[in-house]
């Protein structure tokens, strides 16, 4: 492959040191995706849509100083309007629609520092929990060719794994970013109703359960994009109020794929799964205990045998 040979051992937070570092440039980057995504895309069917001529054009344009700057980048071809690129979300209802304008997420990713290589398989409207829309054909799980992929970001779970990109774009109703990371063995985060804009062709979709973000390699890579998207000039009646610390990276200090534990407050991610385990141990004490006394009052009502087949 041509462009970076050690592309697969960083994150995107990782590869973007290394451009403001000037170690490397973009543009290597970009072909260094290319390279990986024309090699394994043919068995993976991952990107359904390539952008290649203009990805290398914004690499050699002046980019944005984002906290991604000059990573490549995939949009899943869902709800992320990208100006000039077809959307044809699954569809064959679809072919031929072209959107005239960036959506409000696309602008926020752009604005991140990112370049955008190409366009992710999903199956028609991302209604399924499979990537295997009839328009394009199915995605394959890069572990196992034979395996679903999930969905309905499954492309973007597929590329991700398969370490064509660092990080893509997918979104979230039903688990649609959370079902192709189990999947694929990549992190998934559905983030807060409200928090990232689907602005300005939606207010909501799903009455507010479809949310956009990322799926990655690492933790801090997600977060880190949670940290660039969200803006409250973008309000909607859903939008959450702003996070009660400036960067989810930094107060977390993420080190690579492991968060050290936050204070035990009662904010905290550990408060509440401590919490949670204690009341869970409680419910179950208590059924357990509920049941047997049930048993010993009428054991034969609580064993009665099925019905024969008529």
């Amino acid at each position: 492959m041509s462009g970076f040979g050690e592309y697969d051992k960083y994150d995107g937070l990782g590869l973007a040191e290394l451009v403001r570092k000037r170690e490397i440039k973009p543009g290597e980057l970009v072909e260094e995706a290319i390279s990986r995504i024309e090699k394994l895309n043919p068995r993976l069917n991952a990107v359904i849509h390539k952008m290649y001529d203009l990805a290398r054009e914004a690499a050699e344009g002046d980019l944005p100083n984002g906290s991604f700057r000059g990573i490549p980048f995939l949009l899943k071809d869902l709800l992320a309007a990208c100006a000039g690129v077809p959307m044809r979300s699954g569809s064959r209802f679809h072919q031929g629609f072209v959107p005239d304008h960036d959506s409000e997420m696309v602008k926020r990713f752009k604005a991140a520092g990112i370049i955008i290589v190409g366009k992710t398989n999903t199956p028609e409207y991302g209604l399924l929990p499979m990537t295997e829309p009839e328009l394009f054909g199915p995605s394959n799980n890069p572990w196992d060719l034979t395996r679903t992929t999930g969905g309905s970001s499954g492309g973007s779970a597929a590329a991700v794994a398969a370490c064509m990109v660092p990080l893509a774009h997918g979104n979230d109703g039903g688990g649609s970013i959370r079902i192709p990371a189990s999947c694929c063995g990549v992190f998934g985060l559905k983030p807060t109703r409200g928090r990232n804009p689907l602005g300005p062709d939606l207010g909501e979709a799903w009455q507010g359960l479809a949310c956009d973000h990322v799926l990655t390699r690492s933790v801090r890579d997600s977060a880190a994009m949670l940290d660039a998207t969200p803006d409250q000039t973008w309000a909607h009646p859903t939008t959450p109020r702003p996070p009660p610390v400036l960067s989810l990276t930094k107060s977390a200090q993420i080190q690579g794929d492991c968060v050290s534990p936050l204070p035990q407050s009662r904010s905290s991610p550990a408060w509440f799964i401590k919490t949670a385990s204690r009341v869970w141990k409680r419910l179950s004490s208590c059924a357990r205990t509920s049941a047997m006394r049930s048993w010993k009052r009428h054991p034969r009502s609580m064993a009665r045998p099925l019905p024969k087949p008529s």
